[in-house]
């Protein structure tokens, strides 16, 4: 047995799955943000009490955490030094000299984790090929490691110019201070990030190191939980990348799950876009606090080399700090169902981004919300049930609700009461659909021909609207959407990605040494796998980032070939100008090319994910359950909308719109004049004739 256990900003959400019967459990509860393993330690709890013995035959739990981004947004993490090359001390405020806004004279920049007085140089110097033009000064590194030790840090960052190609100085720097500073944390640059370009490698260091203790802490406390509950197999970490490690890898590499949580629901919607041949699949999930989307093209999601986190403005690239780790190219933005709506000072409605999140939450939750939220509007719009949300194990307060945005919204704008809640419900819609279009186009899709594909508490409901807005065709809700994210835990592979700068032209490269740098890689990778308790045969995919000579960024090529060696240079330059060609209309066959990266992936085997066929048999009008008024933009008022028990409709099923779908962690909006078909797994589709206007 396996539980996947997925903690967002709102709440934690929890799948148990029997991989014999294929049987699965869901539980959702609130998170408790001031310590997120109270809120995994109570499902568990309650899951077991549903399925008495399945702690016991657990052999692993899969988790995602907001845990390591909250702590860099919220600026929570350990009291940090770091350590560098003397002349790179400033190289965090200096970072790549662009100004995000260039005719923003007031433009802020990210505040950088380490302030200057815990940023210490240290008399050393590599040349560009590895090679030492001035060795390590033991004396004066000691001197500099006990200065950082006087001003109280927690963890250290080492983070020297030029480690990639040679780590000698920095496994110095290593041991020094684990002899002057042992209590400390360390991350050194060629551990964390092997790679070229100076900021990048030092941002991402730093925030490995400013982030570790916190990690560190609590998946030990996380484990401890789990003990006492009497779970006994492996605790297992989602990876930005969309790989599953072990939580001590987690625990010494936490810049590799800052997007753990979000990723999830990237790799179940791969893996229902490959089982139902959608080759054009757009990954909504809608949460408490924020909306991640991704275009799944051809059943793969498109993994980036680096993103931002806490940028000071949302959509203003350079705006946050840089980090330079493999992660699904998700899209997030503050919209949930959480989402704060107010007036603004100019008379308008502003909808997020801020979240109410799991405490207070929305004035409906009762638990001393006072700000009117897009999913107090829901339940007011009539598509939520007050007596069945959470499948009733959590009352809302309508009456609440009612006079929050009676008093916030609707009186302020001078709007009807009505008029308020649609406002706030259609823009978060718009806000997304605005992004969505934008993220679809940048990779080449056509957001006429994706299927929306909706996870979360939040975004069945608001999946509908969303689809229309973008142009999209249809929309499929999987069983359990509200609990999506934990689901796709299972999908993972136990995975690591590890990359390597070795900057060299492809006249001349010795593919021998290549071939043996990606051997090295491939053993480094097997050996954090067999750490992991990983058994079985570890498969490796290997890659190359190559660019012209001259260029500032890199073409990533696959290397399907196992030997390096064997490969064909004249071959290799046909490939990369192929797809040089294909990314940006043409190449330059003339101009010479060059090696920067070398990739390697190693991954174990998928656990196969063996969906249950619906057991329900009977007639679609078993699983009526009687009638909502709800309101419908085409008729521009409340009407009558026939309300459907999920967990009783047949394979076969067909519904037509206006209707609501209601599970115990979700709800289903279908739209007037949609039809929707229950497939043999319990899939909801939902088509959107072309002349629907939401």
């Amino acid at each position: 047995m396996r539980i996947g256990i997925d903690v967002g900003g709102t709440f934690t959400d929890f799948v148990l799955l029997d991989d014999a019967t294929g049987r699965i459990s869901t539980y959702k509860c609130l998170t408790t943000p001031r310590e997120p393993s109270e809120a995994i330690e109570a499902g568990v709890r309650v899951l077991s009490t549903r399925m008495p013995g399945c702690i016991e035959a657990l052999e692993e739990v899969v988790h995602g955490t907001t845990l390591v981004i909250n702590a860099i947004i919220e600026r929570k993490g350990a009291r940090t030094g770091l350590i560098t090359t003397r002349g790179f001390r400033d190289v965090l405020e200096l970072g790549r000299e662009i100004r995000y806004a260039v005719y923003d004279a007031l433009a802020q920049m990210p505040e950088p984790l380490v302030p200057r007085d815990r940023r210490c140089e240290v008399e050393e110097r590599l040349r560009a090929d590895g090679s030492v033009l001035k060795p390590l000064d033991p004396a004066q590194a000691r001197v500099v490691v006990r200065g950082l030790g006087e001003l109280g840090v927690e963890s250290v960052a080492v983070c020297l110019i030029n480690s990639f190609e040679n780590p000698a100085h920095e496994l110095a720097l290593k041991r020094l201070l684990a002899e002057e500073l042992p209590a400390a944390s360390v991350s050194i640059s060629y551990e964390v990030l092997p790679q070229i370009r100076e900021y990048e490698r030092t941002s991402t260091t730093v925030t490995n190191a400013y982030v570790k203790p916190l990690t560190e802490s609590y998946l030990r406390r996380l484990e401890k939980r789990l003990a006492t509950l009497g779970f006994h197999g492996r605790l297992f970490v989602m990876l930005s990348s969309g790989g599953v490690t072990s939580a001590e890898t987690a625990a010494e590499f936490p810049v590799r799950i800052i997007e753990s949580g979000p990723t999830a629901a990237v790799i179940a919607g791969q893996y229902y876009s490959r089982l139902f041949d959608c080759p054009e699949m757009f990954c909504f999930d809608m949460g408490g606090t924020t909306a991640k989307s991704c275009l799944i093209q051809g059943g793969v999601a498109s993994v980036v080399p680096a993103f931002e986190v806490g940028r000071l403005q949302r959509f203003q690239k350079g705006s946050g700090l840089t980090i330079q780790v493999p992660v699904v190219d998700l899209m997030e933005i503050g919209a949930g169902g959480g989402s704060i709506a107010r007036a603004s000072r100019l008379g308008t409605l502003q909808v997020g981004p801020e979240s109410a999140g799991a405490e207070p939450g929305p004035i409906c939750y009762g638990h001393g919300g006072t700000d009117p939220t897009v999913t107090d509007a829901d339940l007011l719009l009539g598509y939520l049930d007050a007596d069945y949300f959470l499948g009733g194990t959590m009352k809302l307060d309508v009456a609440a609700a009612r006079r929050g945005v009676e008093e916030q919204i609707a009186r302020p704008l001078g709007v009807s009461f009505v008029a308020a809640l649609w406002g706030i419900h259609d823009l978060i819609n718009e806000t997304m659909a605005a992004a969505a279009k934008t993220h679809i186009a940048e990779r080449g899709g056509n957001p006429q021909l994706v299927t929306v594909a909706a996870f979360g508490g939040a975004g069945p409901v608001h999946a509908f609207g969303l689809a229309h807005k973008i142009g999209a065709p249809r929309v499929v809700v999987p069983p359990n959407a509200g609990v999506g994210s934990a689901l796709g835990f299972f999908a993972a592979p136990r995975a690591f990605d590890l990359v390597r700068s070795h900057k060299v032209p492809f006249a001349g490269a010795d593919f021998a040494r290549i071939e043996a740098l990606f051997r090295e890689l491939e053993a480094d990778g097997e050996r954090t796998l067999r750490k992991a308790g990983a058994e079985g045969p570890i498969g490796f995919s290997r890659s190359v980032d190559v660019r012209f000579i001259g260029q500032g960024s890199e073409t990533n090529l696959p290397i399907p070939e196992d030997d390096f060696g064997a490969i064909d240079p004249a071959e290799l330059r046909r490939r990369f100008d192929e797809t040089y060609a294909r990314l940006y209309g043409r190449t330059y066959p003339a101009s010479p090319a060059e090696f920067v990266n070398f990739c390697v992936r190693a991954s174990l085997p998928v656990k196969l994910l063996a969906l249950p066929r619906l057991a329900a048999r009977g007639r679609t009008l078993d699983a009526v359950k009687g009638e909502r008024s709800a309101y419908c933009a085409i008729a521009s008022d409340y009407i009558p909308h026939t309300v459907y028990e999920r967990y009783r409709l047949p394979p076969g099923a067909e519904i037509a719109g206006p209707a609501i779908v209601e599970e115990r962690e979700s709800t289903v909006i279908v739209g007037a004049r949609a039809r929707a078909r229950v497939d043999e797994f319990g899939f909801l589709w939902i088509d959107l004739p072309k002349d629907v206007q939401t």
